[in-house]
């Protein structure tokens, strides 16, 4: 898997607060809005060329939901966080893709920040994407980096005629978002242990040089989901346990059970990590073993054939008289000594590993 790309909050070193600049990547080349109005008995959905087209759809009773794929045009967002009253602080940590998950009341609007993890079907790239969402009491507004489709089935159920989700306020639209979010970590985590899962075939089979730097990318990985989580897990918490009037009280008993899935995301990505570090330590100790025995083995051939360097070492020392030195079968007598003690040693070493 390969690294998740650092971004560079340098950029902002000096900058009063509330500067608008986008620090990330850039993931999406044209900017997107699409505008969602729907009530108990209405439902109305358009996509606009830009922000001015807003003020051309009318805004029937109920909540209305405007949703931005692109979030580096500094204009537009602050173009944004006027029509809706937004302060600067807003549109600056939407603009700034690395911030921490957090929940800031600013009294007529909650600002919530996630992130979202996918990975690819072959387990090589992880990708990150911050979601940001503003709920009001008759708005909800989501900035997303791109266009995931994290949202669709959401939309589906708006869709639909007599829809429950439509006789419900924005705060239980905000809930089904971070209840979309959470619930797409286990589908990563599910991913991440599969990977672990091949990694250890190939740890008690054939190892290749890939298998030490898959452990590697995957612990970082894990610990990256981790940091992400903990902080996302107490913003839950406090939304469920807050006081304000956001999210009803009966809205409130389902953000307790998004916070109960995330609980049981870290507590597979503990596991995933003692599972990982398992993996290590049997790794190294396979490589270690693999080397005790072909030591052993270079030890096995290098003990058998040194009498035979010892006869042969003898034989070429410069005396007038030795044995065998002037007989015609002398050479093959020395030959034959080589051979039975190298065949004796042998079968030595053979009996040896017979009875083990």
């Amino acid at each position: 898997m390969s690294r998740l790309k650092k971004k560079l909050r340098s950029r902002k070193a000096g900058l009063p607060p509330g500067a608008l600049i986008h620090i990330g990547d850039i993931k999406t080349k044209a900017i997107s809005l699409s505008l969602v109005d729907f009530g108990p008995e209405s439902y109305s959905e358009h996509e606009l060329a830009d922000l001015a087209s807003l003020d051309a759809v009318p805004h029937t009773a109920g909540v209305r939901w405007l949703n931005v794929h692109g979030v580096h045009d500094p204009a537009l967002l602050a173009a944004i966080g006027e029509r809706f009253a937004l302060h600067p602080l807003v549109i600056e940590d939407i603009l700034n893709t690395d911030q921490r998950p957090k929940a800031d009341d600013y009294d007529d609007y909650l600002f919530v920040v996630a992130h979202l993890y996918n990975t690819d079907p072959d387990l090589t790239e992880v990708a990150r994407d911050q979601i940001s969402l503003v709920v009001g009491h008759d708005f909800v507004l989501s900035f997303q980096e791109r266009s995931t489709g994290i949202f669709a089935p959401l939309r589906q159920r708006l869709r639909a005629d007599r829809s429950p989700l439509r006789r419900v306020g924005g705060d239980y639209l905000a809930y089904s978002m971070l209840d979309a979010i959470v619930d797409s970590y286990f589908g990563v985590t599910e991913n991440l242990h599969e990977r672990s899962e091949q990694l250890e075939e190939e740890i008690l089979g054939k190892q290749n040089t890939g298998t030490l730097q898959g452990i590697h990318d995957l612990k970082r990985t894990a610990m990256q989901l981790r940091r992400t989580l903990w902080p996302l897990r107490e913003t839950l918490n406090s939304l469920y346990r807050s006081q304000a009037d956001f999210f009803r009280p009966e809205t409130q008993l389902y953000l307790r059970d998004v916070y109960d899935h995330t609980v049981h995301v870290l507590e597979s990505l503990e596991d995933l990590r003692d599972l990982l570090t398992g993996l290590l330590d049997i790794y190294l100790t396979t490589v270690s073993n693999r080397v005790n025995v072909e030591v052993r083995r270079l030890t096995v051939v290098a003990t058998i054939f040194m009498p035979a360097t010892l006869i042969a070492g003898i034989f070429g020392m410069n005396f007038r008289a030795m044995p065998w030195l002037e007989e015609g079968g002398g050479f093959w007598r020395a030959i034959a000594a080589m051979v039975g003690v190298a065949l004796g040693l042998a079968g030595v070493f053979w009996r040896r590993l017979l009875l083990r």
